[in-house]
C-alpha cells in the first residue's frame, strides 16, 4: 500500500482541532489548569475525569487506561477504523460527523462513495478512471505518484488530465460499503468481475500509476497499471486488467498518415509529453493484437515507426511486427535507441527530449524486408489477441525521407529486355567508393555518382548520374530531390538503354534512398566528431603507475623520460609545462606560453609534454578561427589541454581564449534554421570549462592579458 506523506500526516496533526473532534463524539472537557483540557475517557468504564487533551501539543492522554496518541488515533480508535480511513475522514473535513454508534470495527463507510451503484459496468469503469484521476491531481493523496512521474519526466498537467492518468491509492475500498452488507457484497462483486478487486478482495491495481485506454467513444477498455515500487517481493511491475487485451492506446494517432509505435505504455507517455501527437503503444513485446493491425489498416496509416526498446527483445519484436505491418501494405522503420535504453529512459539522458526524440524518429530505419508469404500474412490476419501476462544499440542510422521510402514502396518491379530482371521487394543496396566516383550496382544495371561528396547540406542532391547496361550508356547532371530531374533522367535513359519507365522509376527510388543514407551519415559524422577512448589499465599498469606518483624522487623520473622523447636541456621549462599540463583538473588551470625564435624547438617542447598524456584528455590544432571555440561541444574542452602551434594562428580566437581562461566557459547566440521548419531561430552554443591553454609564439609582445 503506498505511504502516506509525512508531510500530509503532519498537516492534519496540526490543522485539525483535536478539542473539537472529541467534542464531537460526545466526551464533554472543561479546561484544566493554563493548557489542558479533561474530561471522562471514552475507551474505558470508569467515567472519572482522566482523559486529558493538550491543544498545544496536539495529543491526548488517559491517566486511567493509559491510552494516548494524536487526532488521527483518536478517530481511528473511536470510530473503529483503519488509520488510513481515519486520515482520509480527516483529509476531506468528515472526521467531525460522530458515527451513530462507536463500533469495534465498522463495517459502515464514512467517506462519500466515488461512484454510482446502479451506473451499468461502461459508467462505472469511467467513474472508477475518474476517482484514480481525481487521486493523481489531489496534491495530498497524488505525491507518490507525482513523484515517481517527476521522476520519469512525465509530470505534465495538461497530458495528465486529457489522457486521465490516475493513482490507485489503495482508499476505494474505504468508500464501499462492507462485504457483510448487501450493497457491499453486489458492488464489490460486479467491480471484481470488471477487474477492479480480485476474488480476494485486495484492490487489483492497488499501489498502481493508472494508464486507462478509452475506444472512440470514450468507453474504457483496458487499464494499466505500473507500481510505483517496482513490483515489491513479486517483481511483477506491469499489470492490466484480466482477460485479452481490449482497446488501442491514445487511438487519434491513427487519424496521422505516419504512427510511431512503442512497446510500452510509459514509453508513449514519454513521447506525447514531449509533443508528438501521433503516438500509440502496444502491450508489451509479444502484445501486438489483431484489433491494432486491422485498425491501421482501415485508418490507411502509411507508415509506421518502430520505436521499441533497443535490447533483444525489441529486436525480436521490430522484426515480427514489421513483417505483420508489411503484410497489409504499410511501410515501416526502425526509431534506433542507444543500445539497452528505451524511449523515456534516452528521454530523460538526452534533453529536451521534444529535439532529441525527434531527432531519432526524423532518422528511423527503413526496414524494406522480404515478401510476406500468403500463409505468413493469413497468420498474421487471424492472430488471436494476446494474453495480459507482464510486460517482459545499434549504432544510429539515419533513414530515408518519405520521397525516397515512398518511389521504393509504391513501384512495382517490371522486367526488361536488357537487363535482369529486378526483384520483387526492394533491398538494401551497396554503395561503394571507385576514386572521385561512387558505384551502385542495381540488378545488373551500374549506376555511377559523381559529386555526391561536394553536397554539403540536405536540402539537394546534385550529381553526374551514368547508367550503364552493358553497351549501353546515358550520363546525366541531376538533382535526386527534384521531381522534374528525375522525371528527365527517366525518360531519356529509357530510350537509350532499352529500360521501361517504370523499372527506372524504381532505380531512382533506391538510388535517392542511399544517397540520402549516405548523405546524412556523413554530415553526422562530421557534426559528432570521434572522440578517443580512454585506455583500459590493467592492474599491473595501474599499480605501476600509482607507484610512481607516489615516488619520491617523481620530478627526477620526469626530467629523465622527457630526455628520452629527445627533449634534452630544457629541465626546467619541460618541468614547468608538464606541471601546468596536469593543472587541468583543477577548477583554476594554468597555461603556458611558450616563446622563442623560429627553429629553437617550441613545438618539440610542446609535442613533447602532450605525449606525457592520453590522446583523450589533449585537444591540438595549428590555427584556430574567430568563431570555432564556440562551436567545440558543451564537454569537448572541460579539464582537457588545448594546444595551440602558433599563437599567431589563433590571433582571431584571442578573446574567446582570454574568456575561456578567465571565465572557465564560453557561451554564444547565433542564427541558424530550423532542420523541422526551415525557418531561422536564434540558437545557443556552450562550451564548458575549465581548459589548460598551451601556446607557442615567436611575437615579442605578448597580449597581457591571455
Amino acid at each position: 500500500m503506498p505511504r502516506i506523506p509525512d508531510a500530509e500526516l503532519e498537516r492534519i496533526k496540526a490543522t485539525v482541532d483535536l478539542a473539537a473532534i472529541v467534542r464531537s463524539r460526545g466526551v464533554e472537557l472543561k479546561k484544566h489548569g493554563s493548557r489542558d483540557l479533561i474530561g471522562p475517557c471514552p475507551f474505558h468504564e470508569d467515567k472519572s475525569a482522566s482523559f486529558v487533551v493538550t491543544p498545544s501539543k496536539r495529543l491526548f492522554h488517559c491517566m486511567g487506561c493509559g491510552l494516548a496518541g494524536n487526532v488521527i488515533q483518536f478517530v481511528e480508535r473511536f470510530d473503529g477504523v483503519s488509520f488510513r480511513h481515519a486520515f482520509e475522514l480527516l483529509a476531506s473535513g468528515s472526521g467531525f460527523a460522530a458515527p451513530a454508534e462507536r463500533r469495534t470495527c465498522s463495517t459502515v463507510p464514512k467517506l462519500e462513495a466515488p461512484i454510482d451503484f446502479a451506473a451499468d459496468d461502461a459508467a462505472l469503469l469511467r467513474q472508477i478512471v475518474d476517482y484514480y484521476h481525481e487521486r493523481l491531481i489531489n496534491a495530498a493523496t497524488g505525491a507518490p505518484a507525482r513523484d515517481y512521474l517527476a521522476k520519469r519526466g512525465l509530470n505534465d498537467d495538461a497530458t495528465l488530465k486529457r489522457l486521465r492518468i490516475g493513482f490507485a491509492d489503495r482508499s476505494l475500498g474505504l468508500r464501499l460499503p462492507h462485504k457483510n452488507r448487501a450493497a457491499g457484497a453486489d458492488i464489490r462483486a460486479r467491480l471484481e468481475r470488471l477487474g477492479i478487486y480480485r476474488d480476494t478482495g485486495h484492490e487489483h491495481l492497488n499501489g498502481c500509476l493508472i494508464v486507462p485506454i478509452f475506444d472512440d467513444k470514450g468507453n474504457v477498455t483496458e487499464l494499466y497499471g505500473r507500481r510505483l515500487d517496482d513490483g515489491g517481493k513479486s517483481g511483477i511491475k506491469h499489470l492490466y486488467l484480466p482477460g485479452p487485451h481490449v482497446g488501442i492506446f491514445n487511438l487519434a494517432a491513427l487519424d496521422h498518415a505516419e504512427v510511431i509505435l512503442c512497446e510500452a505504455l510509459l514509453d508513449a507517455l514519454t513521447f506525447i509529453t514531449a509533443g508528438f501527437a501521433n503516438v500509440t503503444t502496444i502491450y508489451g513485446t509479444e502484445g501486438f493484437t489483431a484489433e491494432l493491425l486491422a485498425a491501421l489498416k482501415r485508418k490507411k496509416v502509411q507508415r509506421v515507426k518502430l520505436a521499441y526498446d533497443a535490447d533483444d527483445a525489441g529486436e525480436r519484436a521490430a522484426t515480427r511486427d514489421a513483417e505483420r505491418l508489411r503484410s497489409v501494405g504499410i511501410e515501416v522503420h526502425r526509431v534506433k535507441f542507444p543500445w539497452g535504453m528505451d524511449a523515456n529512459e534516452y528521454a530523460r539522458k538526452v534533453s529536451p527530449a521534444s529535439q532529441s526524440l525527434r531527432l531519432l524518429v526524423n532518422g528511423a530505419v527503413w526496414l524494406c524486408g522480404a515478401a510476406v508469404s500468403a500463409a505468413a500474412q493469413t497468420a498474421v490476419e487471424t492472430t488471436a489477441p494476446h494474453s495480459k501476462n507482464e510486460l517482459s544499440s545499434s549504432p544510429i542510422t539515419p533513414a530515408p525521407s518519405s520521397l525516397a521510402a515512398s518511389l521504393v514502396a509504391k513501384e512495382k518491379a517490371a522486367e526488361s529486355p536488357s537487363a535482369l530482371p529486378p526483384s520483387s521487394t526492394p533491398q538494401a543496396p551497396c554503395l561503394t567508393e571507385a576514386g572521385d566516383f561512387h558505384m551502385l550496382t542495381l540488378d545488373g544495371r551500374e549506376y555511377r555518382l559523381a559529386g555526391l561528396a561536394k553536397n554539403s547540406g540536405v536540402e539537394t542532391l546534385k550529381l553526374t548520374l551514368r547508367l550503364r547496361i552493358s553497351e549501353h550508356l546515358h550520363s546525366d547532371q541531376i538533382d535526386l530531390c527534384k521531381d522534374l530531374d528525375r522525371r528527365r533522367f527517366i525518360e531519356r535513359a529509357a530510350e537509350e538503354c532499352g529500360l521501361t519507365p517504370e523499372a527506372l522509376k524504381r532505380d531512382l527510388g533506391r538510388v535517392l534512398l542511399v544517397c540520402e543514407q549516405w548523405q546524412e551519415q556523413s554530415l553526422r559524422s562530421l557534426a559528432e566528431p570521434a572522440t578517443p577512448q580512454a585506455a583500459e589499465l590493467t592492474p599491473a599498469q595501474r599499480e605501476a603507475a600509482l607507484g610512481l606518483l607516489r615516488s619520491p624522487d617523481l620530478l627526477t623520473q620526469l626530467d629523465a623520460a622527457m630526455e628520452l622523447c629527445g627533449l634534452v636541456g630544457e629541465r626546467s621549462n619541460g618541468r614547468a609545462a608538464y606541471l601546468a599540463a596536469v593543472s587541468r583538473k583543477l577548477s583554476k588551470p594554468l597555461a603556458v606560453i611558450v616563446q622563442s625564435t623560429s627553429a629553437a624547438g617550441k613545438s618539440t617542447l610542446m609535442d613533447a609534454v602532450l605525449a606525457f598524456f592520453p590522446e583523450e584528455e589533449r585537444i591540438k590544432y595549428s590555427a584556430m578561427t574567430g568563431q570555432s571555440l564556440y562551436y567545440l561541444g558543451d564537454a569537448n574542452l572541460k579539464h582537457k589541454i588545448l594546444a595551440i602551434v602558433e599563437e599567431e594562428g589563433a590571433e582571431k580566437a584571442s578573446y574567446a581564449l582570454k574568456l575561456l581562461q578567465s571565465e572557465g566557459e564560453l557561451t554564444i547566440a547565433s542564427t541558424g534554421k530550423d532542420p523541422n521548419t526551415g525557418r531561422m531561430e536564434t540558437q545557443e552554443y556552450h562550451v564548458e570549462g575549465p581548459v589548460m591553454i598551451f601556446l607557442t609564439t615567436t611575437t615579442i609582445d605578448i597580449d597581457d592579458e591571455l
